[in-house]
């Protein structure tokens, strides 16, 4: 009576590393336009066959398990689908413009790299940077363009 209850509980743990690992792996086989994530689905599996195999073992009758298992499952399917929307819209995904900041060089930078630490608004954190001419550490640099989170700089 318990093995559904296992085997589904089992298969969303699975489903949950996976998606923390990977992240939404349904994203990438565009299914449901983004309205199905894999996050929360393997949050209500867990669900489901944890509240299934917690009714079984208190004496309720095989219905009443599959019948709680589902709403509970469903509850949590819609609150971790909920999390993950407001986490994913409130996470800008776009750094903001760092274009005639200036800084320091953290590191030896060059065409091939290096790091920087920009005095500006915001910028509490080391970025990727590169430049044409190399610049030593420690040299004061200014941001001349912007690329994702990395910043080509020149020394200042």
């Amino acid at each position: 009576m318990l093995l559904p209850f296992l085997i589904v509980g089992g298969l969303g743990l699975v489903l949950l590393v996976i998606s923390l690992v990977l992240g939404d792996i349904l994203d990438h086989f565009d299914i449901g336009d983004g309205a199905i994530s894999s996050t929360a689905l393997a949050v209500g599996l867990v669900v489901f066959g944890a509240a299934g195999a917690l009714t079984v073992t208190w004496g309720l009758d095989l219905v009443w398990a599959y019948v709680l298992a589902a709403v509970l499952a469903v509850v949590a399917y819609l609150l971790s689908a909920m999390a993950v929307r407001s986490l994913t819209r409130s996470s800008d995904g776009v750094p903001a413009s760092a274009l005639g900041l200036t800084g320091v060089a953290k590191s030896d930078v060059s065409s091939s790299g290096g790091e920087v630490s920009l005095d500006g608004p915001g910028e509490i954190e080391r970025r990727l940077a590169w430049s044409d001419a190399p610049i030593v550490e420690g040299a004061r640099i200014r941001v001349i363009e912007h690329a994702g989170t990395r910043v080509k700089v020149v020394a200042d």
